[in-house]
């Protein structure tokens, strides 16, 4: 398991609380940041997730922490019917419905607030399930891993992009100086929450990457797991099968 990380270390309040409000204060800024601070490679590493789950033709796809839409939006490329975006955000989730009414795909994706530990579906509802940047803000993981096989369908597919840690020098020494320094300096300068951004550094520091995760997820029951490394090992998509 990960090493909790607080995002606010005055705070009493648990994690999922936390991460919930950190989001909504960020969610105006959220998207420009996101291309500022990943130098837009993001957009890369989706378009490879959709690549890859469109070889397997889901028709019915749940986006889990979708913040603001944009893996979600992305998956409609898949040709999949419908498409569940999650978030236990309200305000990622209003700009990401703008987003969705602004490319008319409405009829293709639904936007509903949940929590990733109690999904509020029936077992075996979806062909795929899908996580960008997320499943390292789950207060309880394996939990979180257990409700997404729970809906999972059989031979259903379970693909996440997180963020991960070079282990090949100088690539290692690099992301250590991006992430202790320059990101937190970032948000700093662009967003209201000054610990956000030094939040979402610290989780993804530690955040259990590579075969760890690919060990947490065959405990939970999934198997056929691949863990490919993206860009220099900065981040890493994880694609398994129920």
């Amino acid at each position: 398991m990960s090493k909790k990380v607080t995002p606010y270390k005055e705070s009493q309040l648990g994690k999922k609380e936390q991460v919930r409000q950190m989001f909504d204060t960020i969610s105006k800024n959220y998207d420009g940041l996101n291309r500022i601070i990943s130098f837009g490679i993001d957009l890369k590493w989706r378009k490879r997730m959709v690549k890859m789950l469109k070889a397997k033709a889901p028709q019915t796809i749940l986006d889990i922490a979708t913040g603001t839409g944009d893996l979600a939006i992305a998956m409609t490329q898949t040709g999949a019917e419908k498409i569940i975006g999650l978030d236990i955000s309200p305000g990622m989730l209003e700009v990401g419905k703008e987003k969705v009414l602004d490319k008319n795909l409405q009829n293709t994706i639904e936007m509903v607030v949940g929590d990733s530990e109690d999904l509020p579906f029936e077992d075996h509802s979806f062909d795929a399930v899908t996580v960008g940047f997320g499943v390292r803000n789950f207060e309880h993981l394996e939990k979180g891993l257990a409700e997404i096989y729970r809906v999972l369908k059989p031979g259903g597919t379970f693909m996440v992009l997180e963020t991960s840690v070079p282990t090949k020098t100088p690539f290692k020494q690099g992301y250590r100086l991006y992430c202790n320094y320059m990101l937190p300096t970032i948000g700093k300068m662009f967003s209201k929450d000054r610990s956000a951004y030094a939040y979402l550094s610290e989780s993804a520091s530690v955040f259990p990457h590579g075969e760890a995760f690919n060990n947490i997820l065959a405990k939970i029951g999934f198997i056929g797991i691949e863990n490919k490394p993206q860009t220099f090992g900065v981040a890493s998509i994880y694609v398994a099968t129920k």
